[in-house]
């Protein structure tokens, strides 16, 4: 499959940052992308209120440029006041009482609704958040590329993609470094669909064969069987590949793997309605700081 470059790049830088890009971002959407011309539910999450406030009083989401907005989702005990321009706009919810207020502590979505660019691109969501005590601007957006590392307070990113690239959101992803005449090694990562799907097949120039494996204990007996039927990413739900359970069985490798080195895979998706979609991904050889690295027993047949 032929993916534009912009979906490369984005997607490879995805598959190693994002996570470092989560951990800065407070309001942020949902992970996975949107499929070019589509209808699109952005749904903000808060997850904690301004510095030094106790609550969140409100929310204004500047839509950018090439987003149609159709509607927002009202909330009990919020004023919803939506303004409609032409090629951008502003949705704004505002409690009504200091008990109406979002909580510090607690997490909730603020969500609208509307229709994504009929070309690829990237989409910045501004979001001013008020609290009881001061405001955030979630504004800042990159000079280049479109990655939000080291961004303090980055605008809320949607990733646009071509028809056939899968939306599903790659994180955290690495590759079990090999040593010369070493046959096989695994692959791992995080993966999230938006409306659901299922992971379908794998391939890598890495590696002669590339296929979704499981680990299960057995009795007293660790057993790896193929998962031939698919792995299925229900929606919205964060599906890991990791050493001991789900992962992917690189086999016939075509020469070693050293850290630092970087691996490109194809991932092969379907929806439920049997629409087929592929994502083209880079992960960097050798387990990420902090990660379950597990034995190169776990690889052995």
């Amino acid at each position: 499959m032929n993916t534009p470059a912009f979906t490369l790049k984005t997607v490879a830088a995805c598959a190693m940052l994002a996570g470092a890009a989560a951990a800065l971002a407070h309001v942020t959407l949902p992970p996975g992308g949107a499929t070019v011309g589509s209808d699109y539910n952005a749904a903000f999450r808060v997850g904690h209120a301004c510095e030094g406030a106790t609550a969140t009083t409100g929310l204004a989401v500047r839509l950018p440029k090439g987003f149609v907005l159709t509607d927002a989702q009202a909330r009990k005990g919020w004023k919803l006041d939506v303004q409609k321009n032409a090629g951008d706009g502003e949705v704004r919810w505002t409690a009504e009482t200091a008990q109406d207020a979002l909580p510090g502590k607690e997490r909730s979505e603020f969500v609208l609704r509307g229709k994504v660019p009929g070309t690829p691109g990237t989409l910045w969501f501004k979001v001013l958040q008020t609290c009881d005590v001061g405001v955030a601007d979630w504004a800042e957006v990159p000079t280049s590329g479109n990655s939000t590392a080291g961004l303090k307070s980055p605008a809320a990113k949607l990733n646009v993609v071509a028809q056939g690239v899968a939306t599903v959101d790659v994180r955290d992803g690495w590759v079990r470094q090999s040593v010369p005449g070493q046959s096989g090694t695994g692959a791992f990562m995080k993966l999230t669909a938006p409306t659901g799907a299922k992971l379908v097949g794998i391939s890598t120039p890495a590696a002669g064969v590339a296929e979704v494996h499981e680990m299960k204990m057995e009795g007293d007996t660790m057993k790896m069987r193929e998962l031939a039927g698919g792995l299925d990413l229900p929606a919205g739900q964060t599906v890991e590949l990791k050493p001991g359970g789900y992962h992917v069985m690189m086999m016939d490798l075509k020469g070693a793997l050293a850290k630092g080195a970087t691996v490109p895979f194809t991932l092969k998706f379907e929806d439920a309605k049997g629409v087929k979609t592929a994502l083209d991904v880079t992960l960097p050889v050798g387990a990420p700081e902090g990660a379950d690295a597990g034995g190169a027993h776990q690889h052995k047949h």
